[in-house]
């Protein structure tokens, strides 16, 4: 019998390293999407049985088409599709450029035009699937400087909730996972008085780890069979959230 497979955008690093691991744990044979980490990506794949590699600027629609041929070649179907590379370009509204809004904005271009071509290709032609986006709590609550990257995020729960109300009858769920503040090299990357005043506003009082988001993306992509159209946060009760 052949193994289910999950795509794992931005599969190499962070987040979606982690759920690449927790996936090819449950069963997956996984395909561990990279733009630029090529040797994390390759070192990822020596700790995982059956993984396979997919290059692709998800900016690129055509490189996108690629990779749809390239998961065509490496396995017969797609059962989970995760959505989870991104980048921030921090700036405040004044100074930011509007290359730099269209950069930033192409992701969410890209994670639609992925997912419909893994749907169509894939997951509508079996009647089943699971996809997941990968947005954050900052989607939900704003943050200063991040004015482009919070609408990306939450443009990707509107998605999710349109495309479960657009699967209906075809077995395919369609969630989201918002993390909040995660130990990852982007949120590595922020000011010490920036982590201050977020950490102050963790109950939990620490910064998540990418294992724990990986958690809740494992269980949706196995189980949650009644789980559709929502987001989950998974933040330590950040800001509320």
């Amino acid at each position: 019998m052949d193994k289910k497979v999950a795509i794992v955008t931005g599969g190499a690093t962070g987040i979606g390293a982690a759920c690449v691991r927790a996936l090819a744990a449950e069963g997956f044979r996984v395909g561990i999407h990279y733009r630029k980490s090529e040797s994390k990506a390759e070192e990822l794949r020596g700790e995982i049985p059956d993984g396979f590699l997919l290059q692709a600027d998800l900016a690129a629609l055509d490189q996108i088409d690629a990779m749809i041929g390239k998961i065509k070649e490496s396995a017969r179907s797609v059962d989970v599709l995760v959505n989870n590379a991104g980048q921030s370009i921090n700036a405040d509204i004044i100074s930011m450029k509007v290359e730099q809004f269209d950069e930033q904005r192409s992701l969410a271009r890209g994670a639609w035009y992925l997912t419909k071509r893994v749907l169509r290709q894939f997951m509508m032609r079996s009647s089943s699937g699971r996809i997941i986006n990968i947005s954050s709590v900052v989607g939900h609550t704003g943050n200063p400087g991040q004015i482009v990257y919070t609408m990306e995020k939450a443009a990707l729960d509107a998605f999710t909730r349109s495309l479960s109300q657009e699967m209906t009858g075809r077995n395919i769920l369609v969630n989201s996972v918002a993390p909040g503040f995660i130990e990852t090299d982007m949120t590595g990357e922020l000011p010490a008085e920036v982590k201050d005043r977020i950490m102050a506003n963790i109950p939990l009082g620490r910064i998540g780890r990418p294992e724990e988001i990986a958690e809740v993306v494992s269980f949706l992509a196995t189980k949650g069979s009644y789980i559709n159209g929502a987001v989950i946060h998974v933040n330590g009760g950040l800001y509320g959230g």
